[in-house]
């Protein structure tokens, strides 16, 4: 499968289901910044539920403008926040020391823009997860594709779709069940090793 697809916050593990099985990958560069969407928020498992982390942007709706030229608010110490609230869902999940050193610095260096930002955050978790894929990029936007099986849809977190994941152990399931289609940190966390073989063996339908 050759899929079309936004990067976007620590993506969750739908995205990572179509990158673990597909042949090739391009990654969306040409869009529009749109709120309200992954390209700047990604949700993890907290002591009280599903809980959103968010990027602080730059952004006005007003004038339109590139995903690529979106710009991170980082007056707001929006990181420390990020990676506290990381350590107090995952610190005693199986293999968060694990993974620590590798995720830590992301949160701990300034990056300018939004996209540049996402994209290290995906190299470190395709190595976190031993993914080895080769992506390209888009110069330009198209709203419709034919040679590739549009994902970019994923990108959009009001309107998602259910997705039917087998499930698998969470720090805080025994208070609040089974909690589908979070960050891919969730996995990480909890399956380590295993994460990959799990994405390799669920199924996402394209629209």
């Amino acid at each position: 499968m050759n899929i079309l697809i936004h990067p976007t916050y620590f993506p969750n593990i739908a995205h990572f289901v179509a990158l673990a099985q597909a042949k090739n990958v391009t990654l969306e560069l040409g869009d529009n910044y749109v709120k309200q969407t992954y390209r700047n928020r990604t949700y993890i498992y907290g002591a009280n539920g599903k809980l959103l982390l968010n990027i602080p942007v730059v952004f006005s709706q007003k004038n339109r403008k590139k995903y690529k030229d979106v710009k991170i608010f980082n007056t707001e110490k929006w990181q420390l926040q990020h990676w506290k609230s990381l350590e107090s869902a995952y610190r005693t999940s199986p293999f968060f020391e694990f993974y620590e050193d590798e995720l830590k610095p992301l949160f701990f260096e300034d990056t300018e823009l939004l996209l540049d930002f996402n994209l290290k955050c995906f190299d470190v978790i395709c190595e976190c997860l031993q993914l080895d894929i080769e992506t390209s990029k888009t110069t330009s936007f198209k709203k419709a594709v034919v040679d590739k099986t549009d994902l970019r849809y994923l990108v959009n977190a009001k309107n998602e779709t259910p997705k039917n994941f087998d499930s698998y152990t969470q720090v805080f399931d025994d208070k609040h069940g089974f909690i589908p289609n979070l960050s891919i940190l969730d996995l990480l966390f909890n399956e380590g090793p295993n994460a990959l073989n799990y994405l390799e063996s669920q199924t996402i339908t394209p629209r």
